[in-house]
């Protein structure tokens, strides 16, 4: 199984009114007065609405769908953290009071996919943005091609995590092979989010706005990684730029946060010690008995998923 044949999407046709929706968006990100006009009526409303409670926007560790799912489509799990958010609510999910927006291979921008614009304009168009709001939450980055090339962090860790003797070292961005780690930075994960930003917060003025963070994967200090495939262990002694990768992905959410006056999740402070090949792993492995046999690879089991939607709920719903 390749990861990029498990996270590939392809929009399906836009419809007239997805189109209108995004146009209304980027009017609002502008800064323009009539912005909030046009979006209810790209919404098919005459009046401006009151939102729903929770705006989930994110790509597949949101999302966590079936990995033989369609790829043409937004595959979302029945214990993804979202759906057991919504539980600990009290609410069926399929609440109007919920707008879950998720999907495998979103990226913030670029990339030809179901971006974090595509996301937020759509969520507009049911009109989940409105003073009832009370959580919007952004869940992004492991997508995005930061440094320019055409790796992006999925398909460059696979490549060089099978590739024994050259490894995951500081040599494969040298060689090319991986991504570079230090192209990931709090400044510029904020300047690609922000016009959203500026976006819900004109329109969702009293929600609380969430970067949820990616859970462990690996302890930040290690230098080999590893992971499953029916509870056997696969190690990469060569494993330090990866580890460096999601290193410094947590470091750019945080500032980007930060910078925009957002929270943070800190879902790797919460699952800690639970990364993979740990003995009480909340990692899926590849059909792996200890978590989810049938989960997605490399992303959180039920268990993960559990502290991510407990925290959001403590802190930000009940």
């Amino acid at each position: 199984m390749r990861f990029e044949d498990s996270m590939k999407f392809r929009i399906p046709g836009a419809s007239a009114s997805l189109c209108a929706a995004v146009v209304a968006i980027a009017a609002a990100m502008t800064g323009t007065a009539g912005a909030h006009a046009d979006s209810t009526a790209a919404a098919g409303n005459t009046t401006a609405p009151d939102g729903k409670e929770i705006v989930i926007l994110g790509d597949s560790f949101t999302a966590n769908g079936s990995p033989f799912a369609d790829t043409n489509h937004c595959d979302r799990g029945d214990t993804a953290w979202p759906v057991q958010l919504t539980a600990l609510t009290g609410l069926p999910h399929d609440t109007d009071q919920v707008s879950n927006q998720s999907c495998a291979g979103a990226t913030i921008e670029g990339g030809g996919g179901y971006t974090l614009t595509v996301q937020a304009a759509n969520a507009a168009k049911q009109g989940a943005f409105g003073p009832k709001t009370k959580l919007v939450t952004l869940q992004f980055g492991f997508n995005e091609h930061w440094s320019g090339s055409d790796l992006s962090p999925w398909s460059s860790t696979e490549k060089c995590f099978y590739d024994i003797a050259g490894g995951c070292g500081p040599d494969a961005v040298a060689d090319g092979r991986m991504i570079d780690p230090q192209a990931i930075t709090g400044e510029a994960y904020a300047t690609r989010i922000s016009k959203v930003i500026t976006y819900i917060r004109y329109y969702a003025p009293a929600a609380h706005i969430v970067i949820v963070g990616y859970p462990e994967m690996f302890r930040p200090d290690q230098e080999s990684i590893c992971f499953d495939i029916l509870s056997l262990p696969l190690p990469q002694p060569k494993g330090r730029t990866v580890v460096e990768y999601f290193n410094r992905m947590d470091t750019a959410e945080r500032e980007a946060a930060a910078r925009l006056g957002l929270d943070y999740l800190d879902a790797r402070a919460l699952t800690a010690g639970h990364g993979l090949c740990t003995p009480e792993q909340w990692i899926n492995g590849i059909f792996d008995p200890k978590t989810k046999l049938d989960g997605l690879p490399f992303h959180p089991s039920p268990q993960g998923d559990a502290v991510v939607a407990n925290a959001l709920y403590e802190r930000y719903v009940r």
